[in-house]
């Protein structure tokens, strides 16, 4: 679900380190909204992280 459909950002692993080193996993998800976007000429829904949305990648609709 947390997928960037603009640069394909996703969830990514790793572990969780405690004082006494003991190693849990970890899943860090990527920041992304659900919203309506410009596509040729019309309107669509799409997931898209906040990187692309600040950096101009997509133009709201």
């Amino acid at each position: 679900m947390a997928k960037c459909a603009i640069c394909e950002k996703a969830a990514h692993f790793g572990n969780n380190v405690s004082h006494s080193h003991r190693r849990t996993n970890k899943m860090w998800k990527a920041n992304v909204k659900s919203v309506k976007v410009k596509v040729n000429g019309g309107a669509q829904k799409m997931n898209v992280c906040t990187s692309c949305l600040r950096s101009g990648l997509v133009e709201r609709a």
